[in-house]
């Protein structure tokens, strides 16, 4: 059992191990969702912008023309998500509760029966008061909740679906390395074609199931984690 333990240790260590020296690896465009949007067959315009009326004119039907609308509407086309991110939460609660209860019970006579009683019990005890209890309980919760998060970035996302209501789902990934170090911005969501701007951008806040994740991967990473054994002890260890 602790040789197995080993081995899988070694195996987990091994895909980092050759990364030792080296800058984290871009990843690769090929077989995502954008790549098979790009590089699918668009939809035909309704009007040729290759016919000679149409080359001619500032008004042809295509989505190179002056005053044509050139938001993203269909798979593959690309717009830029606008992600500015400045939310303030501060929460501050307190909770005092008390409570006090007392229950007393004598039985001074009963046809001589507590009299009688006494004279078989240690000295000090009575029948006289047979029962008498007092409870006190006290609580007293006090919690406070900062946070504040700014975040601003542009990120240019892909259309990947057309769903048959109209709304487009869109995907869009960066990353930028330097040095040894690579940073990571990854969008998804679902956007409605009309609240697209002009300009061909959308901010965060109009995406719905919006999942934006900025981190990244590489040495400064690697040494802010904690380690593969500090985190399985933190999980099974119950104290």
């Amino acid at each position: 059992m602790r040789s197995l333990i080993v081995l899988l240790i070694l195996l987990a260590g091994c895909g980092r191990l050759s990364q030792v020296g080296k800058a984290p690896d871009f990843t690769p465009l090929e077989g995502s969702s954008e790549y098979h949007a790009i590089y699918s067959t668009p939809m035909p315009d309704s009007v040729d912008p290759d016919t000679p009326v149409a080359a001619s004119s500032l008004w042809t039907g295509g989505r190179a023309s002056l005053f044509n609308d050139r938001r993203a509407e269909h798979r593959g086309d690309i717009l830029t998500v606008v992600i500015e991110i400045d939310d303030k939460a501060e929460i501050s609660n307190s909770t005092d509760r008390s409570r006090a209860g007392s229950d007393s019970m004598k039985i001074p006579s009963l046809v001589g029966l507590p009299q009688r009683l006494d004279r078989k019990l240690p000295d000090g005890a009575t029948m006289a008061d047979a029962v008498n209890t007092s409870s006190t309980h006290s609580y007293e919760g006090d919690g406070s909740v900062k946070r504040n998060e700014k975040l601003t970035l542009r990120v240019a996302a892909t259309v990947v679906e057309e769903l048959p209501n109209g709304v487009l789902r869109i995907e869009g990934e960066q990353e930028v390395r330097v040095n040894f170090e690579l940073r990571q911005l990854i969008v998804t969501g679902y956007v409605r074609p009309a609240d697209i701007t002009r300009q061909n951008e959308i901010t965060y806040d109009k995406i719905a199931g919006a999942r934006i994740s900025y981190g990244g991967r590489g040495q400064i990473t690697d040494v802010q984690q904690p380690r593969y054994g500090q985190q399985i002890t933190d999980i099974v260890l119950p104290f």
